[in-house]
């Protein structure tokens, strides 16, 4: 991501933000959708086995899990590249994968932002040293982590509608941002 230029992430985070906020307005339908599919993997009758009359019971999709961790890995990379909207992202694909509420989706995404933020951080210490400029990445730390712990307390207290209009107002502010 360093050696890439800055046309790339102008061409390509809009699409994500897009992307994301669609996750986000239609998690609760997709995530019934990834719930049903996965309850009818698992309610499917047993599969005769090759030995006798025992039975084997079919797995749940893993497909599911796999997509999930794909998605995971692909937020990272673009939010260790630039943090804009990564949290947006990251609750849509939690908001639909997972079981539970936003609120649930919103704290597993505070706690992988954080783990992007360090890993993304290290890298840049490491492979871009000279690079870096302190002022900035001070104010970004600090806005970043009251950012979060207030998020997470906020969130905490919303209902999922308010919650999810807050996301999607966020998100399409950010969009507006990018695009004009």
């Amino acid at each position: 991501m360093l050696h890439l230029p800055e046309s790339v992430f102008g061409t390509v985070a809009p699409y994500l933000v897009v992307a994301a906020l669609l996750f986000v307005v239609f998690q609760p339908k997709l995530q019934s959708w990834v719930r049903r599919r996965a309850e009818a993997a698992a309610a499917a009758p047993p599969v005769a086995g090759g030995s006798g009359d025992s039975a084997v019971l079919p797995k749940p999709p893993r497909r599911h899990g796999v997509i999930l961790v794909i998605l995971i890995y692909l937020a990272g990379v673009y939010g260790g590249y630039f943090v804009a909207a990564q949290g947006i992202l990251l609750v849509g694909i939690l908001g639909v994968f997972l079981q539970g509420t936003i609120q649930n989706a919103n704290a597993m995404k505070n706690i992988l932002v954080l783990g992007v933020n360090i890993v993304a951080a290290v890298s840049y210490l490491i492979f871009a040293f000279d690079r870096i400029v302190w002022p900035v990445v001070a104010l970004i730390a600090v806005s970043s982590l009251i950012g979060g712990f207030l998020g997470a307390a906020v969130g905490r207290r919303l209902s999922p509608v308010v919650l999810r209009t807050v996301i999607v107002l966020l998100g399409l502010l950010a969009l507006w941002n990018m695009v004009f």
